[in-house]
């Protein structure tokens, strides 16, 4: 079975999850957490979303992530922004890796999409609702071998992660509409394959 959102480095084969195919307005970039870099506890919980029926269902690796929390309690994107475990790299570096016997390039994947879509490579973030401000201030890094050394706790999201409450909650509002948007295409789908058949009320004769 196809396991979307997963890839791994071309230069060395190491795993990654992919967050983030594209960055708005750098779509030779894209944003993704390497395994090797979490403990045993946090990969397990990255897995474990990866699989679900939402990990799966996104568009975007990290709606999922939105969603889920870290053992520990954190959300799971917020908290891997904050502890430098989101690194931004070149599409161009990464093959994505759905089952054993097929990969492709994520640039050549992003390529496909935005021509199904109709759209450019550089409108693929755009046109999806992810804002610039759901993207962490990490540098591009494609090696990354060492596992960084994790922020400070704070109470401040700003200060960790760059984002602010305000910013997290237009990201959810962007993701709220499209995800509703998608819901009605897919009704109107269904509804065109198979109309819903509505319940007639009968009247016993006399």
């Amino acid at each position: 079975m196809a396991i979307k959102h997963v890839g791994r480095l071309k230069s060395n084969q190491r795993k990654v999850i992919v967050a983030y195919r594209t960055v708005p307005n750098d779509a030779q970039h894209c944003l993704c957490v390497q395994t090797e870099n979490l403990t045993d506890s946090e990969h397990d919980a990255l897995i474990t979303c990866v699989e679900s029926s939402a990990g799966q269902a996104a568009y975007e690796f990290a709606e999922a992530m939105h969603r889920y929390t870290l053992p520990d309690g954190r959300n799971m994107l917020t908290g891997f922004h904050a502890a430098g475990k989101l690194k931004k790299l070149p599409t161009a570096s990464i093959e994505m890796t759905p089952d054993t016997k097929t990969t492709i390039g994520l640039d050549e994947l992003n390529k496909i999409i935005a021509e199904q879509k109709g759209v450019t490579i550089d409108q693929l973030a755009l046109n999806e609702g992810a804002p610039n401000t759901a993207v962490p201030p990490v540098e591009v890094d494609e090696i990354a071998t060492v596992a960084p050394t994790p922020a400070p706790q704070s109470d401040n999201i700003e200060t960790q992660t760059g984002l602010t409450d305000e910013d997290l909650a237009a990201k959810y509002r962007s993701d709220a509409d499209r995800l509703f948007k998608e819901a009605k295409r897919l009704r109107e789908q269904a509804e065109e394959l198979a109309p819903t058949k509505r319940k007639t009320k009968t009247t016993e004769s006399a």
